[in-house]
């Protein structure tokens, strides 16, 4: 791991800065989730305090939250699936559905087995999306699981991997910017995007090696959930949740010379430098 990265995770386990998780051990899955398809290809292990996902040839599987959440500081504890992983996908988001939803996005990029995985994330809003951006991780995530947060206010949207910003995304919708505002679930799929994933879909996935296996922890939630079908996310910027209060409404200085490091060292595409994609940059590359 990058010694600044070491650096600034010690320095926010010694600040106490592991934001709310402490009851991510005593939440089982029932409570929170509840399995969306593929259910014959779903394991429960620890009491339901962990979750295996498995894809085969006949199907992959997923699950999801059982309420809408407007704002929040969610996440997961995942480890994707190992060996040769070429073409499945492990993705955990958020999500509207629906038309013109907003989602956003942690899509794990499986390979070729010994080559590094790629992390890629996307935002969606108002139906529009094609804001990836990828890097690569300073650490194996198929050898013991990680936390990927979701940090999701009225002022920004903030990626972490464990305690480290990888991306931020910032609410400029008063210029024209369109950020997620629509109630969103929270999601956990296995799948296959051998069309796409690995190499632009040049190395498919390869069944010789299924199920490929991947497994989840830490089912608390927290987050502003909502009514089914209640859309209306205004209440969720009350300061009466803790994600919301200032400090998170921007990276301290500390976490912002980890994103910097994250950018610098491992980020391998940005749609933002995609100047054939993108002659003219779109309008919140200059905020983020």
């Amino acid at each position: 791991m990058d010694f600044l990265l070491i650096l600034v995770f010690l320095s926010f386990l010694v600040c106490g800065a592991v934001f709310g998780n402490g009851q991510n051990g005593e939440t089982s899955f029932d409570e929170n989730y509840k399995v969306i398809w593929g259910g014959d290809h779903v394991v429960y292990l620890k009491q339901g305090k962990e979750i295996q996902l498995s894809m085969d040839k006949a199907s992959g599987s997923g699950f999801g939250s059982k309420m809408n959440y407007g704002s929040g500081f969610f996440h997961l504890k995942i480890k994707v699936p190992d060996r040769d992983s070429a073409g499945v996908v492990t993705a955990y988001y958020l999500t509207s559905g629906g038309d013109r939803h907003d989602e956003v996005d942690f899509e794990f990029l499986g390979n070729r087995e010994g080559k590094p995985y790629t992390l890629q994330t996307n935002v969606f809003a108002d139906g529009k999306g094609n804001r990836e951006q990828r890097i690569r991780l300073w650490f194996d995530p198929t050898a013991d699981f990680h936390d990927y947060k979701l940090l999701w206010n009225p002022h920004q949207l903030v990626f972490y991997v464990d305690e480290i910003p990888i991306r931020v995304y910032k609410n400029k919708s008063n210029i024209g910017v369109a950020y997620p505002s629509k109630a969103m679930k929270i999601e956990a799929t296995l799948w296959d995007g051998e069309s796409w994933a690995t190499d632009g879909g040049k190395a498919k996935t390869n069944w010789s090696f299924a199920p490929f296996k991947a497994h989840f922890q830490g089912f608390h939630v927290n987050g502003c959930h909502l009514l089914p079908h209640d859309n209306d996310i205004n209440d969720c910027g009350s300061h009466k949740y803790w994600w919301n209060h200032q400090q998170f409404w921007q990276l301290d200085s500390a976490r912002q010379a980890a994103y910097q490091n994250v950018k610098t060292k491992y980020m391998t595409y940005d749609y933002c430098s995609d100047h054939q994609r993108y002659p003219v940059p779109p309008l919140e590359c200059s905020y983020n």
